[in-house]
């Protein structure tokens, strides 16, 4: 063999071992398998989140202010967000596929579940209680419940939590609304427009969440009739959960439980700082609204609320008795058996040393 072939031969076997190492390689990885609901070579999951700009959604506010929630989902998700005025917006959304989880009042989801059969939504988290306040005028001659008898009273959407709940307490008083042959106008309006209308005096009263309420009696002539914590027992009931798309839960398992991590790190972080909390809940109402509330309004209106992510299911149940009754469930009594889905925030309280919850 002369040197020149040898040396071909050579340089012809190096290559082949190099191109065999390479095809190993690529198998090699071809072949690891990556965690559940995220991919480690595939493009990155997307997950669209929903919430309100108001305190009662403080989660939100804070966690993506801070970059909780950046730091928990990680490079393999990316992060996109919507807000909201009112919880049935949110539904419809996620009904079209335009969201896959939001922070959301406990009215909207119950129906969201039961339109949809118990098939499109999970509820995986609390995120606050309390916060709801029904505001009359100082002027608007009311001092009990009877005297809303012919009255323009105000809540945030047709079938929402506010506005449940208002219906609700004028039929336990022995009112009604217009819709179930009573004299008590109850008019959805959006809470901006509510404040307005209160100024004008073309408003009564109205059932709103914080720190709606808060403003109406700051800016607008209002007092507190009733703290809505009042109706509950120990005060405590759901103001505002989490929820998320089953069919995203289902194929994204690992990225809910990232979420619900960033989730209660927030919660416990809002709790333990609760003045810088409401600077940037404060700060993050102002980027979407344009206007921040005065400190004397956010903190009144964080004294009426509780940050958890205990989602208080038996108020829950109430709340979706409390809608049946007013004809906005069907004619059928809702089985909410399989809205909660909170497996995955029990283990994230594990892992961080914290106290289940319970369905």
């Amino acid at each position: 063999m002369s040197p020149r072939f040898a040396q071909s031969v050579l340089i012809v076997s190096v290559a082949l071992v190099a191109a065999l190492l390479v095809s190993c390689a690529g198998t090699s990885n071809a072949g690891t398998v990556a965690s559940p609901g995220v991919s480690a070579t595939a493009s990155p999951v997307t997950l669209r989140l929903g919430y309100f700009p108001n305190i009662t959604h403080a989660q939100p506010l804070v966690g993506l202010a801070r970059g909780t929630f950046a730091e928990e989902l990680g490079d393999s998700v990316k992060l996109e967000t919507k807000t909201f005025n009112a919880g049935p917006a949110v539904i419809e959304a996620l009904f079209a596929g335009a969201i896959d989880a939001s922070y959301i009042g406990p009215n909207p989801a119950i129906n969201g579940y039961v339109q949809s059969g118990g098939k499109e939504l999970r509820i995986i988290a609390g995120a606050t209680s309390g916060g709801a306040l029904l505001v009359v005028r100082s002027d608007a001659g009311i001092s009990t419940p009877a005297d809303f008898a012919g009255k323009k009273v105000a809540s945030p959407q047709l079938g929402n939590t506010q506005d449940v709940a208002l219906r609700a307490w004028l039929q336990a008083n022995g009112l009604k609304d217009r819709e179930h042959g009573g004299n008590v106008q109850v008019i959805p309006t959006a809470n901006a427009d509510a404040l307005a209308l209160f100024q004008k005096g073309e408003l009564h009263a109205a059932w709103v969440p914080e720190p709606w309420a808060t403003r109406l009696v700051q800016e607008a002539n209002g007092r507190v009739f009733l703290d809505e914590r009042d109706l509950w027992p120990n005060g405590d009931f759901v103001t505002t959960h989490l929820i998320v798309r089953t069919t995203f839960l289902e194929q994204h398992p690992q990225v809910v439980e990232r979420l619900l991590r960033a989730h209660v790190r927030t919660t416990v972080w809002i709790n333990e700082q609760p003045d810088e909390a409401k600077r940037l809940v404060n700060e993050g109402i102002r980027k979407i609204t344009t206007a921040a509330l005065a400190d004397a309004a956010i903190n009144a209106a964080w004294r009426s609320q509780k940050v958890t992510y205990d989602p208080i299911a038996s108020s829950l149940r109430k709340s979706a008795e409390d809608a049946f009754a007013l004809g906005y469930l069907g004619e059928r009594k809702p089985d909410l058996t399989g809205i909660y889905a909170l497996d995955p925030l029990n283990r994230v309280l594990s892992e961080l040393n914290l106290k289940p919850v319970q369905q």
